[in-house]
């Protein structure tokens, strides 16, 4: 009877079943990509993961639990050389499940199943993406840098500030020179005519004083 068994036999015996699973799981580990139906692909991950995992420790417990599973030597090498340490720092989720539509015969629908860290495209798009983000951060991790460049402008700004004091004060002091340099020279001009016209009036008197006091000194005579 059928009583609690919820998952998936994929129209099988369980001999069958497992074997197939089995195939499928070596063939992923040593190809990193397969493609198969839906149904399969989502029973191959529950079945592949708990066997990663065990490759991230390289013991001969884990050596002969991974060997009864997949009933591969070159597949269970390929597991603790190259998978293991690819999937060390990986707390889990290590394959992905991509859909690529239904089957040309029997419309089946059907996915391509990959192990997530063997895939450098994806890798690169989620570098290129994490780069270009603007999304700001409140924990002062990428808050720090953009304060700081605020900080050296003002400090910049403190210091120049003077500098242009300085050079509009030299600007203004150089025009007053100049404003009393030109106030002296009209007031030179003015005063110049001034001082030459005032010895004219005495010439013009002069001859006249010398007729006066002859015309005195005929009438005492």
């Amino acid at each position: 009877m059928r009583h609690g068994k919820k998952f998936n036999h994929l129209g099988r015996t369980a001999s069958h079943r497992a074997a197939m699973l089995s195939n499928m799981a070596s063939s992923l580990i040593i190809h990193k990509r397969i493609v198969t139906t839906v149904a399969k692909a989502k029973a191959l991950r529950v079945y592949v993961e708990p066997i990663i995992t065990r490759s991230k420790e390289a013991t001969t417990h884990n050596y002969r639990t991974a060997f009864s599973y997949l009933q591969d030597k070159v597949a269970v090498t390929e597991l603790f050389t190259v998978v293991g340490g690819k999937v060390a720092s990986r707390p889990g989720g290590y394959t992905r499940i991509l859909k690529t539509g239904n089957r040309a015969g029997d419309n089946a629908e059907m996915a391509m199943i990959e192990l997530v860290d063997f895939n450098e495209f994806f890798e690169g798009f989620n570098e290129d993406k994490k780069k270009s983000t603007t999304r700001r951060s409140r924990r002062g991790g990428a808050s720090t840098p953009k304060t700081a460049a605020p900080k050296a402008e003002v400090a910049e700004a403190v210091v120049v500030a003077p500098a242009i004091e300085d050079a509009v004060v030299e600007t203004v002091v150089a025009e007053e020179i100049v404003v009393e340099t030109v106030a002296e020279v009209a007031a030179e001009e003015v005063v110049a005519p001034a001082e030459e016209a005032a010895p004219e009036a005495p010439a013009d008197e002069t001859p006249e004083a010398p007729a006066a006091e002859e015309g005195s000194e005929e009438e005492t005579k």
